[in-house]
């Protein structure tokens, strides 16, 4: 290990992307303390909570040495039922939490969607100094996301990375969807390299204030995201490739779809 045993929160840590972080970080030697409302989403340290609750936020933070946090509503969906408390009044409470308890760095998770006309239309690489093309609502709340944790960089030295995470599959029918499109098969992250990602940025030096960097798998054509960002900053290098590092379940199924090209 890079550096000392870190004590990390993870929220929606029962979402797939917070089971690969977790997984790999307590592989690492870090103790993770997990929140979310699905009880037993870790092994280990576990709280059931809501993202509207700071309280409950403030509770789980206290003692950590970073926040991961991922819980949100994942896509589009109704603004003022789901977007609004999940993804906004969420994000303000982690802000928060992290500045009462004095956590000193918070990785929050961004996507690829804020970039999403020049992601299909090219050109490609997108960098992170590209100007932003939010797709909808969903992508609109992670801008703000990213807007919000450099407010808090700035004005309460917090370390705070945004990731525009690659897609890390959460059901068969995303998978069929990768399956079918070279570009998503591009900006796939695998299970195993989101766990790489994440132990990456809980380990990167201090000090480095506000960040947005990429983060997928090594790509089946071409780098749609500029990887610079995470190798510089983070020394982040993805080893897997569509469809490698698939949970089980999901490589049976893909191996049985007609990969484009074949």
């Amino acid at each position: 290990m890079n550096s000392e045993p870190k004590h990390v929160l993870i929220t929606g840590s029962a979402g797939a992307v917070g089971r690969a972080a977790a997984k790999a970080l307590l592989a690492r030697g870090h103790r993770v303390r997990g929140f979310d409302r699905v009880p037993g989403a870790v092994q280990g340290e576990g709280v059931v909570g809501n993202m509207t609750e700071l309280d409950a936020l403030v509770g789980a933070s206290g003692g950590v040495d970073a926040i991961i946090h991922l819980a949100a509503t994942p896509d589009d969906d109704d603004f003022p039922s789901q977007l609004l408390p999940n993804n906004i009044l969420g994000l303000y409470n982690v802000l928060e939490a992290a500045r009462l308890c004095r956590v000193p760095r918070v990785i929050l998770a961004s996507t690829g969607q804020v970039n999403w006309i020049q992601l299909h239309a090219g050109p490609w690489p997108v960098r992170v100094t590209d100007r932003i093309q939010p797709r909808y609502w969903y992508a609109a709340t992670k801008v703000f996301a990213e807007a919000a944790g450099h407010a808090y960089a700035t004005n309460h030295s917090i370390d705070v990375l945004a990731v525009r995470l690659g897609s890390v599959p959460r059901s068969l029918g995303q998978v069929t969807e990768i399956s079918g499109s070279e570009l998503s098969q591009d900006v796939y992250l695998s299970p195993r390299d989101a766990g790489r990602f994440f132990i990456a940025a809980i380990e990167a030096r201090a000090g480095f204030g506000f960040e947005v960097v990429f983060a997928t798998s090594q790509p089946v054509k071409s780098w749609r995201f500029d990887p610079e960002p995470a190798r510089r900053l983070l020394g982040y290098e993805p080893q897997d490739r569509w469809p490698d590092g698939l949970e089980e379940e999901h490589r049976r199924f893909a191996a049985g779809l007609t990969v484009p090209g074949s």
